[in-house]
Formats: C-alpha cells, structure tokens, sequence
C-alpha cells in the first residue's frame, strides 16, 4: 500500500503569502461543513486538542466535525494569521453560531497548526471560548459556504 500522501500546496516553509493563502484554505474548508472534505486537509495520523476533546487520525477529525456542525447550526467562521515560522502557523478566529434553541455564540479561540512537507496538517492545537450574543449583535452575515472577499475580516470587524 502506498502510503505516500499527494502534496497540499502551499507547503513548508512558509512566506507571508502562502501562510496567509494557507489560512484562507482552511477557513474555507472549515465553512463549508463537509466534513469527509475537511478531514482530508490532515494527515491521516493528524492529533488535535479541541476545547475536551482529543481527535487522532481522519475518522475520528470526520466524527468529531459531524458532531460539531450538527450541535452548532447556521456556522459562520473567520480565521486570521497571527504568526508564521516554518512549518509552523498561529491563528486567531471567530465563529457565530446558534444551538437548537435559537441561542447565538460568537466562539473566539486561537489555533497552533503544524504542516507535514507535504502540506497536510499534522497537528492541531485550539484554544475556544463562547460568548452569548443576540441575533441582533451577529456581525457575521453571508450566505452558507464561503465568505465573500469583501466581507470584512476579524481587524476590520474590531474583534
């Protein structure tokens, strides 16, 4: 069996431009909820910490996303850089959310990302913390998928 994973550009190590390419890359994945999609960004052996939980390997990143998107409805995400060296990039992000009761969060967190040289995440490390907002304080406001290039990042939006 060949175990040899097909490159994921950009790769290690990384410039400005591809960290910031490689960060937009992952905020779109990660709207668009298709979680198979998402899991195949990772290495197969991938290891995160997310908040309680441990994921190891695509099976369980997909469990774990499946569950994720099922509990926190209409996701809206926005990443950004914060720093990049290496094979190594630090993001912070922001997501709106709301459970099945109609409660909206706006979860604030920051992710220790580290690439394999092929460009395939191997691990992931998220620090998350949920605020309650109305719907009336949401500021993230674009149609499921994709955010649009001109809808404001997290600098913009002051947060």
């Amino acid at each position: 069996m060949n175990t040899v994973q097909e490159p994921r550009p950009p790769v290690p190590p990384f410039i400005l431009s591809t960290a910031v390419q490689k960060v937009r890359m992952a905020e779109d994945g990660w709207n668009n909820r298709d979680p198979e999609s998402v899991s195949l960004v990772y290495t197969p052996e991938s290891q995160w910490r997310n908040r309680t939980e441990f994921p190891q390997g695509r099976a369980q990143i997909v469990e774990f996303l499946r569950r994720k998107w099922a509990r926190e409805m209409d996701y809206r995400l926005i990443k950004e850089l914060w720093a990049f060296a290496g094979s190594r990039i630090a993001v912070r992000f922001a997501y709106e959310w709301h459970d099945e009761s109609g409660q909206w969060y706006r979860s604030y967190g920051n992710e220790n990302w580290e690439f394999a040289e092929n460009g395939l995440m191997q691990f992931r490390h998220a620090s998350i913390n949920d605020l309650p907002i109305t719907e009336a304080e949401r500021k993230f406001h674009w149609p499921p998928g994709r955010r649009p290039d001109d809808h404001p990042g997290l600098s913009e939006l002051g947060l």
